[in-house]
């Protein structure tokens, strides 16, 4: 069955992008089938994976207005290895046009509904605001992976982004969960990170994800190249840090599935 999750956070310059892109890379390397989804109208998952936004035909915002299917819209990461749902600038008119459509939150949910098994993970890279593409994805999410820098003002925005979650628990989707906090441009010589850190671990104790992406120049060139930074610099911590990821995730799913079969029995 096909692990679907949120990458959001309602502040913008996190690294939801560069998480989505580089763990959908990292995935594939421990030979997983992933999704991408990009339903962020400045289309910058679509370019991180080689795809030029700008000359799509169709892309998400067709498929969420039901003028075309998800299958025959996907494009390959031909640098990553993974497939892509992409968007471009045509997603912002979605917003509106969605307010007036029935089971509007619902709309990728459903376009997703009867292929998502084709993929191991689907990664689902929303705007940096609550609106209703967001709804939509944590509507057809499992799980949802919080980036987020060890700053005061992180932590503000996080108490919030945990409300709506909550929100959208209560009333749409029973079954989200916050699969795991991940801390990226982690610097642990800054007081203020250690601190933030410890707070973290208080709050969410296992959700919190040991690993933690370090600022890393190589990280923030591989979008400009097309690539995510395992195919651009594979040496790099940033894509070191990326697979310690997928590692990790992959380890906590197993760990969870042996749970569940151990109170099956």
């Amino acid at each position: 069955m096909s692990k679907i999750y949120a990458i959001t956070n309602q502040k913008g310059g996190v690294g939801k992008t560069t998480t989505c892109v580089n763990l959908a890379a990292s995935l594939v390397a421990t030979k997983k089938r992933v999704l991408l989804v990009d339903l962020d109208p400045q289309g910058n998952a679509t370019m991180g994976s080689g795809i030029d936004k700008n000359s799509l035909k169709e892309s998400v915002y067709d498929v969420l207005l039901g003028e075309a299917a998800l299958l025959d819209v996907i494009q390959r990461s031909e640098s990553g290895g993974y497939d892509v749902l992409p968007a471009n600038g045509d997603l912002t008119a979605a917003e509106v046009q969605l307010l007036d459509m029935d089971r509007k939150e619902q709309r990728l949910k459903l376009a997703l509904k009867d292929v998502a098994d084709k993929w191991d993970y689907v990664l689902i890279d929303c705007p940096p605001s609550l609106n209703m593409l967001t709804v939509n994805a944590l509507t057809a999410a499992r799980g949802v992976i919080i980036p987020m820098q060890c700053e005061y003002y992180a932590l503000e925005g996080l108490s919030a982004l945990v409300e709506t979650i909550n929100q959208i628990t209560a009333v749409l989707n029973p079954g989200l969960v916050i699969e795991g906090i991940l801390r990226t441009m982690h610097d642990p010589r800054n007081s203020l990170t250690v601190d933030v850190s410890a707070q973290l671990t208080e709050y969410f104790g296992d959700k919190l994800y040991r690993t933690c992406i370090p600022r890393n120049v190589r990280l923030a060139e591989a979008p400009s190249f097309g690539q995510p930074a395992l195919s651009y610099d594979a040496q790099s911590k940033g894509a070191i840090a990326y697979l310690a990821l997928a590692g990790e995730m992959l380890r906590r799913n197993e760990a969870s599935l042996k749970a569940t079969e151990h109170s099956a029995v």
